[in-house]
């Protein structure tokens, strides 16, 4: 039997697994922003009555969209490794600057979308 050594990660376990869920979080946000950005652009494309404005204005909206997912998707995937090396360290801060962040992205979104529905809807 080959005798293993325990690893940095293995003495706060319970802590990355935390962080890991976390991250699964930070991804499921994104994909939704994402989601709400296709969502518009194909409420567009099948409505098909809409002007051209309205269209380049569902396009506007789905860029800004897939960019704050992206967005979210790389500050979650910066924020686990972070959290990795910290925690081994035991060094942990949380990261209000990116929580501010993440909200605004998801205001900014989500404000998109309100405006459309009472403008074109």
């Amino acid at each position: 039997m080959i005798n293993q050594q325990p690893t940095a990660d293995s003495s706060y376990i319970q802590q990355h697994l935390a962080n890991e869920r976390t991250f699964l979080a930070w991804v499921r946000t994104a994909l939704a922003m994402k989601g709400i950005g296709f969502l518009i652009f194909g409420i567009e494309l099948t409505a098909g009555a809409g002007s051209s404005f309205t269209r380049t204005l569902a396009t506007v909206l789905s860029i800004i969209s897939f960019c704050a997912g992206i967005t979210v998707l790389s500050l979650g995937t910066w924020l686990f490794f972070k959290n990795k090396r910290t925690i081994n360290n035991q060094q942990f801060q949380s990261a209000s600057w990116i929580v501010i962040a993440t909200s605004s992205l998801v205001a900014v979104v989500m404000f998109s979308l309100l405006i459309y529905v009472i403008v074109f809807a």
